[in-house]
């Protein structure tokens, strides 16, 4: 069987306090674009995992599509699998491309073996992975709060919309991006905010991750300034970075963007 695990961007990002387990608790929105990797798994003699498409770093044993096994395998009586992951969504982009994989191994491997597993029970899974992991079972513009993996419904729709993502060739790491915050308690929440026509979001949706990573990378800035240039409506950094997206009312030319880094259109 195989899977298209898509990648999401944060509409908003506000860290909101420090949290006593050492993990932030934030809000945000997460929403779902069409940027995707391709999960495929069969059944074989023995477990193997191999990846082609982008470079992976670390240890193949450290992949969360593993770790997703094994947890289902203490549970259930499952058999060895041959797992292939075709890496499309750029890595440390703040796209939760690593999280998507884990959350659609689950749904694929409930399928495939008929495991009977709710909504409420593969986002426990999820949450033992990571805390944007669990957003992906329902894979739906959700607002997200406490340690990003739990949820409201919202309405947003940006079908009518053009959107475009530029990711520059630069790393963020999650501990560079959360020793530049200081958490704070936000005058309007991002549930009220997204409320607001999109023309009026530049400036009032903000990343509270932007501020010191715009200004320690200048590329990140200059991609940022590029969108607004372009005409974008609206235009943030995704997660810690270090991809930046913009929403456009048309299709825009970005191809002078692809010299220097991956460009995105129509998502």
């Amino acid at each position: 069987m195989i899977t298209f695990p898509n990648a999401k961007i944060n509409i908003g990002l506000k860290i909101t306090s420090r949290r006593s387990d050492g993990y932030h608790n934030l809000e945000t929105i997460f929403y779902p674009v069409q940027i995707k990797d391709a999960l495929e798994v069969i059944e074989a003699a023995e477990m193997s995992f191999e990846t082609s498409g982008i470079e992976i770093p670390g240890h193949a044993n450290e992949n969360l599509c593993l770790q997703a096994y094994d947890l289902l395998r203490k549970d259930f009586d499952l058999p060895n699998i041959k797992i292939h992951l075709h890496k499309q969504i750029p890595i440390g982009a703040g796209l939760g491309g690593g999280s998507a994989d884990a959350a659609f191994f689950i749904k694929l491997i409930n399928e495939r073996f008929q495991l009977s597993l709710d909504v409420e029970t593969m986002q426990n899974y999820c949450r033992k992975l990571g805390a944007d992991c669990a957003f992906f079972i329902e894979n739906k513009p959700l607002f997200a709060y406490e340690k990003g993996d739990v949820f409201e419904e919202i309405f947003l729709d940006l079908s009518n919309y053009h959107l475009a993502l530029v990711m520059p060739p630069v790393y963020v790491s999650t501990g560079e991006a959360y020793r530049g915050v200081k958490p704070h308690q936000p005058q309007q929440s991002l549930k009220e905010l997204i409320q607001l026509p999109l023309e009026e979001w530049q400036g009032k949706i903000n990343n509270d991750f932007e501020g010191h990573i715009l200004r320690s990378n200048p590329q990140i800035r200059g991609v940022k300034a590029a969108l607004s240039e372009a005409g974008a409506l609206f235009a943030l950094m995704s997660g810690s970075g270090a991809a930046v997206y913009g929403i456009f009312n048309e299709p825009v030319d970005l191809s002078y963007l692809e010299k220097d880094n991956l460009v995105f259109s129509g998502i």
